[in-house]
């Protein structure tokens, strides 16, 4: 018998995307599952509207807005089932989608965390952009997905259709382990959004677990429903996020190396932003790579670091992502990596 599943939708003033999208969850193809909506300090009506439509919802109520870490840390202590979907609010959802997943965890107890293929759902035979068909990660920390790298987004021609080993799975849809999820730690709650499924994915690969593709699994993404790509603060976050998830999860002379060199490459990035006049962009990584630093000086405590390192992460590209696509021109995965 497969197991029961929550499906957790972590919700801030989502009311819309709830009446749209949460019956198609709610259509979902499996034995036994549970939807739960956790309310992130919601200041529209969205608790009131699902007690009115949706009953067969369980509500979380949380009394503030504390980002995507906080809420996911505090919510899913309050499920009893051991797989748990993290899953958008802004997602319509195949009715097969949970089960091959599941049974990709019953096949090797190492499995960690399984990602679908994440579709665009304006445009359903391409891939979205949060995730795709599984995220990886290069030497400096880059991240980029098979079909997506940076705003090169492919077709879904069923050319990744493979399971396979990842480094990362998206936020946006993310089946995994709620023992294996507290045991690493949870969601760094400094990151608040962006950029902290990558450093749970790392943690816990580094103890000894997989994360996997499984694109038999399908959803689509209407993505940027909390803050659009070219926002600000998006930018700073995913900057600065990135820079602390370096330090904590590299060791030695490695991380200084790679530290260093992203300071450079950022900086190359915002002076060349700044030049096109968009000024905004430079701000963000600026004030990113100030309060890095004013992170790691004094506030390291508030972040949550690997426990063990028993294994190298799979999905970790050796090269530099930025020079093949900007440079060499190489604009999608299979042009970088060769399975």
């Amino acid at each position: 018998m497969l197991p029961k599943v929550a499906i957790v939708i972590l919700n801030w003033n989502g009311k819309h995307f709830l009446q749209q999208f949460l019956p198609s969850v709610l259509s979902t193809n499996y034995h036994a599952f549970t939807v739960y909506v956790a309310d992130n300090g919601s200041t529209d009506d969205s608790v009131n509207f699902l007690k009115e439509h949706f009953q067969e919802v369980k509500i979380i109520v949380m009394e503030k807005n504390s980002g995507f870490t906080g809420g996911y840390n505090e919510s899913l202590k309050s499920v009893d089932e051991e797989l748990v979907v993290l899953l958008n609010s802004d997602i319509e959802v195949d009715p097969n989608w949970i089960q091959p997943a599941v049974e990709l965890f019953m096949k090797d107890e190492k499995i960690a965390a399984v990602q679908p293929k994440i579709l665009d759902y304006q445009s359903r035979d391409q891939f979205e952009y949060a995730g795709a068909a599984g995220g990886w990660i290069d030497r400096y920390g880059y991240p980029f997905s098979r079909g997506r790298i940076f705003d090169s987004i492919e077709k879904d021609h069923h050319q990744y259709d493979q399971e396979n080993e990842i480094f990362w799975a998206s936020g946006a849809a993310m089946i995994i382990r709620k023992k294996l999820f507290f045991d690493v730690g949870g969601f760094d709650p400094f990151f608040f959004a962006h950029q902290e499924e990558i450093d749970l994915c790392w943690r816990l690969q580094l103890a000894g677990y997989k994360i996997m593709s499984c694109p038999s699994s399908v959803v689509y993404h209407v993505g940027g429903g909390t803050l659009k790509k070219e926002n600000p603060q998006k930018t700073y976050l995913n900057f600065r996020n990135n820079l602390i998830m370096l330090f904590k999860n590299k060791t030695g002379l490695e991380k200084w190396h790679t530290l260093k060199m992203r300071f450079l490459l950022d900086a190359i990035s915002a002076w060349k932003n700044l030049l096109r006049a968009n000024p905004s962009f430079f701000t963000a990584i600026a004030k990113a790579h100030v309060d890095f630093i004013k992170w790691m000086l004094f506030e390291k405590k508030q972040s949550v670091f690997p426990l063990i390192r028993i294994q190298s992460p799979k999905g970790v590209y050796k090269g530099n992502i930025a020079w093949d696509y900007f440079v060499k021109g190489k604009k999608k995965f299979s042009e970088i990596i060769k399975n």
